[in-house]
């Protein structure tokens, strides 16, 4: 007769079908009574025992792994369709992009328990042979919280991504600034483009892209108020943006700033073809109440901006391909920085919380020499067309 096993020992039997010995043990039973049994195999009996500690080790530490073949790719998808919760529509498509094109193809095969460090690290180090160091952030960021999120469900012991760090990738494309004769040209290319109060916006006050896009016409005042002591210039209210929420980057970057007669001059005539195009349009339009809009009235994404500002540089005898709108922005600093401009005042006019940010950012821009911004830009390029 064979030994009777003790009582807690579990059971062991040979599957035929797996040609394998199986040894079970039952560690609890659930809130509904099912029992939790954890099973280990092996080709001896001594190898199922074996696999079957490790397995009752993991559950009594609370670590009850998940099957063996959940990888890198179930992790990621899981996250992808659930830890994104609350994101804008913007950062669900990036982080799916740089999943499907640089995470699962390299690293989705691998079974998430067998993902070592050094997996990530050569992983890490290939893609920066390709990638600027921001996107390589952007990757890791991605893989560490999907890995978190697998790991806070039982589905691996540990996460291996938090042991590495991300090693500094390609330099990205640097930013740059338009000279003033440049600036003159461009501003000139506009007048006879849909886009002239947009890049005369951009270039003399110096708001964001994201911050343009989403200006409503009851945040822009284009008479002030002359008869105050002491008067209020024309102003625009920078307090929205396209970020999700509809909030500006940050809480400093909140402002009202005044308006060189330029763009006054430039928002009348935009504002005159808008309601053009709201007669033009009839029925059609969509009254959202925005400055900067298509045809119909709907809003501008960020490529109908770079398609049209293209154009304007094109028609200024420049090169499309090596300027953006975001660099009208490095612009407005370069040139208040050229004219005397301190510091701390273009800090305030770019919407920054101090001058760390401006000169991180723009010091390529900033002059040695660090008065109001709409007076210097009306001092350079003066209220009307030159």
């Amino acid at each position: 007769m064979p030994q009777r096993r003790a009582r807690g020992e579990g059971g062991l039997h040979w599957d035929e079908s797996w040609q394998r010995w199986i040894a079970t043990l039952t560690v609890g039973y659930t809130p509904a009574g099912k029992r939790i049994v954890r099973k280990g195999s092996g080709k001896t009996k001594t190898e199922a025992r074996t696999k079957l500690r490790e397995k009752i080790r993991d559950y009594e530490d609370g670590l009850a792994i998940a099957e063996h073949h959940y990888t890198v790719t179930d992790a990621v998808n899981d996250w992808l369709a659930y830890g994104l919760n609350g994101r804008s529509d913007r950062t669900r498509t990036k982080c799916e992009i740089l999943c499907r094109t640089h995470i699962i193809p390299a690293l989705g095969a691998r079974k998430l328990r067998e993902l070592h460090a050094q997996d990530v690290d050569r992983w890490l180090a290939d893609k920066a042979t390709t990638l600027s160091t921001r996107t390589l952030g952007d990757l890791y960021g991605c893989l560490n919280r999907s890995i978190n999120r697998a790991m806070a469900r039982d589905n691996v012991k540990r996460n291996v991504v938090a042991l590495c760090t991300i090693p500094r990738g390609q330099e990205g494309r640097p930013s740059k600034s338009l000279t003033l004769s440049q600036a003159r040209a461009l501003l000139d290319a506009a007048e006879s483009t849909r886009l002239h109060a947009y890049v005369v916006l951009s270039l003399l006050t110096g708001a964001r892209t994201e911050e343009l896009r989403a200006l409503r016409w009851d945040h822009v005042d284009l008479i002030g108020r002359p008869n105050l002591d002491p008067p209020t210039p024309p102003s625009v209210q920078v307090w929205r943006s396209v970020r999700a929420g509809g909030d500006t980057k940050t809480k400093r970057s909140r402002r009202t700033l005044a308006l060189p007669q330029r763009c006054v001059s430039a928002l009348h005539l935009h504002r005159q073809q808008q309601d053009q195009d709201q007669a033009d349009a009839g029925k059609d339009w969509q009254p959202l109440g925005l400055v900067f809009t298509t045809s119909l009235g709907t809003a501008l994404d960020a490529a109908n901006v770079r398609r049209a500002f293209r154009r304007v540089v094109t028609l200024a005898d420049l090169e499309p391909a090596a300027w953006t709108p975001r660099e009208l922005r490095h612009s407005f600093v370069s040139l208040l920085s050229d004219s005397g401009v301190s510091l701390e005042e273009i800090a305030d006019l770019c919407g920054h919380a101090g001058t760390t940010v401006t000169e991180k950012v723009y010091r390529h821009q900033l002059r040695p020499v660090l008065l109001g911004g709409a007076q210097v830009m009306d001092d350079i390029f003066g209220p009307t067309r030159p």
